[in-house]
């Protein structure tokens, strides 16, 4: 029996090069801060950081519902249900943060 790869495997090298460019984001942040740039400058790019987590959030949703939902509704109903209430909570969190 093979082992299950998550649905993102795919695009990995895609997530990897967003979540680098995210990682400089807040890099960048920090030294905005250090400099003592204009307030509103950084939130322009507070924002900026936000929508880009936020577009790797959806397309990690995406991919757990096309993959690994789809894959444990074929399993059985139970498993099915399992992974439709990870996803319930996950994106719960993501609309509370």
């Amino acid at each position: 029996m093979s082992e299950h790869q998550h649905g993102y495997i795919q695009r990995k090298d895609d997530y990897l090069r967003r979540l680098r460019r995210i990682e400089g984001q807040a890099r960048g942040l920090q030294r905005m801060v250090e400099e003592e740039q204009y307030c509103i400058d950084i939130l322009t790019q507070v924002a900026a950081m936000t929508k880009a987590l936020q577009a790797v959030s959806l397309g990690l949703v995406e991919e757990h519902l096309t993959h690994c939902v789809v894959d444990a509704a074929r399993a059985s109903d139970e498993a099915a249900q399992e992974k439709i209430g990870e996803a319930v909570e996950a994106i719960t969190r993501l609309v509370k943060s």
